[in-house]
């Protein structure tokens, strides 16, 4: 988390072309449940007394654009302010007015973060504090975030350092604990703050520890809308990106950048100018729907989207910068009035292909002799020959089709 990130951020703002179309930006929150952080219940900030939707219209306040009247032009802004993640696992879920297009061969999505680069690094980094983005379809058209959710792959994907299915558990500090004081770090005001479990495959000392608290940021790092003693989060984890190049000190870490694909990680592409590969490859330039892969890690062609997610991709201690937390300074549609594309139609159904595998063989005989010894319902493809009966005439005919493929193909 960057420290005085309010005076970092330039909120960027585009012409609304004209009334009535789509608004490319943020306009609802759907869930919002950081991880403990520094920055937890001031970004966005939380008083006592705070439900979860008190919070959820504050984030809304921070991320969500708006138009406004500005020199006789009604103009779009992105975003008032920016909200924080937290650790790794803490996430903002959110929509747009509009489904989302993947337009194909084109950037589909821009998310904000603060992410820059420092020039006096040795490094290729500054302060980059990689998110990943998720994206789902209304499939129940109930409007709420509840149908499968797909990661848009980044660089890292494939890295042997990224850890898929990574879980870590977040526990309630005592307010009454004894801080425990850390000789090393003067900044630290309580080096045992709040303690986590993690099923960390690759680093056996990292299955366990604590998120320090720091002497910049006082007040509770629990989101203090939860009332549960536990936290827990799963999802795919970076590799740690961050450098001391104080020489152990803590005082000077470099977070570097990843090539492409995550919230937070670059500086941001100005979207209002044309994009130029060779001038701009260096930028957040988006992120393109067609990135899309399930939950076993298969591409997923998605027509378009109705919920974005993004998470804190991270678990790591930053010396006075604290821990790494993905920050969301608002999103835009790149291409609010995109037709929606039509759906691919059905493929024909295959004569004999009872089970759906669109192959004909021993499987599809197999499959209607359950049919009709009861052990499964009957459908419309067991009937074979079209009598409006499931029997061993349908079998017969399998086999025929079978037979008559075995001869073609010899």
């Amino acid at each position: 988390m960057k420290r005085n990130i309010l005076t970092i951020l330039t909120l960027a703002t585009i012409a609304l072309v004209a009334a009535g179309q789509n608004k490319p930006f943020i306009t609802r929150i759907l869930d919002f449940m950081p991880a403990p952080g520094q920055f937890v219940n001031d970004l966005p900030e939380w008083d006592e007394g705070d439900t979860r939707d008190d919070v959820l219209e504050r984030v809304a306040e921070l991320i969500c654009g708006h138009e406004e009247e500005r020199g006789g032009t009604t103009r779009t802004v992105v975003a008032d302010g920016m909200v924080s993640l937290g650790g790794f696992g803490g996430y903002v879920v959110f929509g747009f007015d509009h489904p989302v297009v993947n337009v194909p061969g084109q950037r589909d999505l821009q998310i904000f973060g603060n992410a820059f680069q420092a020039e006096q690094t040795t490094t290729s980094g500054g302060s980059c504090e990689p998110g990943i983005v998720m994206v789902s379809v209304d499939e129940n058209g109930n409007g709420l975030p509840d149908d499968p959710w797909y990661e848009l792959v980044g660089s890292e994907h494939n890295n042997p350092l990224t850890q898929h299915g990574y879980t870590i558990t977040y526990y309630r500090p005592d307010p009454d604990k004894t801080a425990v004081r850390d000789p090393a770090y003067a900044f630290v005001t309580d080096a045992e703050y709040i303690r986590w479990t993690a099923n960390d495959e690759l680093n056996p000392d990292s299955v366990a520890g604590y998120m320090p608290k720091i002497a910049f940021h006082t007040q509770s790092y629990w989101p203090g809308w939860i009332t549960e003693d536990q936290l827990s989060f799963t999802g795919t984890k970076l590799p740690c990106n961050a450098i001391d190049e104080s020489g152990g000190r803590g005082t000077y870490f470099v977070q570097r950048f990843y090539d492409w694909g995550y919230v937070d990680n670059r500086a941001d592409f100005d979207y209002t100018e044309p994009y130029d590969e060779s001038l701009h490859a260096g930028l957040n330039a988006g992120f393109d729907l067609s990135q899309a892969i399930d939950a076993d890690g298969n591409p997923v062609q998605l027509r378009y989207v109705d919920f974005v997610k993004v998470y804190s991709a991270l678990n790591q201690w930053c010396g006075w910068v604290g821990e790494t937390s993905t920050e969301v300074a608002g999103a835009i549609d790149l291409h609010p009035d995109a037709p929606m594309p039509e759906p691919e139609p059905d493929p024909e159904p295959v004569p004999g292909d009872v089970n759906g595998d669109a192959q004909v063989n021993a499987n599809d005989i197999a499959t209607i002799v359950n049919i009709i010894a009861g052990l499964e319902p009957a459908t419309p493809q067991a009937d074979v020959n079209g009598d409006a009966q499931v029997n061993a005439n349908d079998i017969a005919a399998v086999v025929n089709i079978v037979a008559g493929t075995a001869a073609e193909e010899y």
